[in-house]
């Protein structure tokens, strides 16, 4: 496995990546609101990209066709946007998207109810967002991958949630996926040691119900397999002696996540 050590000046490129695409983020959580088209809300996410000189690297990656994965309620990602998918009150809408900045990638998604939502969409939101920050525990240079991995997936499980198996996280930099694959469930293999310099997108994808999803016909869109309802949370992340600088946290969330 060749997992990249950033440099210096890699990594100050790969944290303005971070900030931009912490601010696209912004934009798009104020831009959700019953009424909105999912199509709407990728034009919104590409044109504050390319506003801040960078370039939307989900479009045609693969032949992926908006900048914004726009997936809601039981859609877990890859939802293509759509004129006629209309967000309504009370649904739940992950948004993963990312971009390129001089070359650099960053990757980050968020789930976010709208207007009145039930309370085991708002605790599923919740502790989805929960169990990235429990990973984080073991994101430092000398940790082993499996350990994130095994933090994300026991934290989510205690609540009886379905992980994902299917889809993971990664490795990011020049590539917007790169080696390693990084599971949300645990590992028994202990895998990979961390080394200060690698940068990580962490994400994970997290059911109300069974962890089993499958594929539309549109061969992007994944929904749980069951109708329950999915949530995401992502960050790109830099590994460190210590505690991990999260790249795609505002200045303002940074400071919050600290103090908890």
């Amino acid at each position: 496995m060749s997992v990249t050590i950033k440099s210096a000046e890699e990594i100050e490129l790969m944290r303005q990546a971070g900030k931009y695409l912490a601010k696209v983020h912004q934009e798009l959580e104020r831009a959700i609101k019953p009424g909105i088209s999912t199509w709407e809300i990728d034009k919104i996410g590409e044109e504050t990209i390319r506003s801040l000189g960078c370039e939307p690297n989900f479009l045609n990656y693969q032949g992926y066709p908006a900048s914004v994965c726009v997936s809601v309620n039981d859609e877990v990602v890859h939802g293509i946007p759509r004129k006629d998918h209309i967000i309504k009150e009370g649904d739940i809408v992950s948004l993963d998207t990312g971009l390129i900045y001089k070359g650099y990638h960053s990757d980050a998604a968020r789930t976010h109810g709208v207007g009145e939502i039930s309370k085991e969409a708002a605790l599923l939101i919740e502790r989805t967002r929960e169990s990235f920050f429990q990973g984080m525990q073991y994101a430092r240079a000398g940790r082993r991958l499996y350990e994130i991995s095994g933090a994300i997936g026991d934290y989510a499980e205690s609540y009886g949630y379905g992980v994902v198996y299917d889809l993971v996280g990664h490795g990011i930099g020049t590539h917007l996926h790169e080696e390693p694959e990084i599971p949300n469930f645990r590992q028994w293999r202990r895998g990979l040691k961390l080394k200060a310099g690698m940068t990580l997108a962490v994400e994970p994808m997290i059911n109300a119900g069974s962890p089993d999803v499958e594929w539309m016909d549109d061969e992007w869109t994944v929904v749980t397999y069951d109708g329950s309802l999915s949530a995401h949370y992502e960050n790109t992340i830099l590994i460190t002696e210590g505690r991990p600088e999260i790249l795609t946290l505002t200045e303002e969330e940074r400071e919050c996540i600290w103090q908890e």
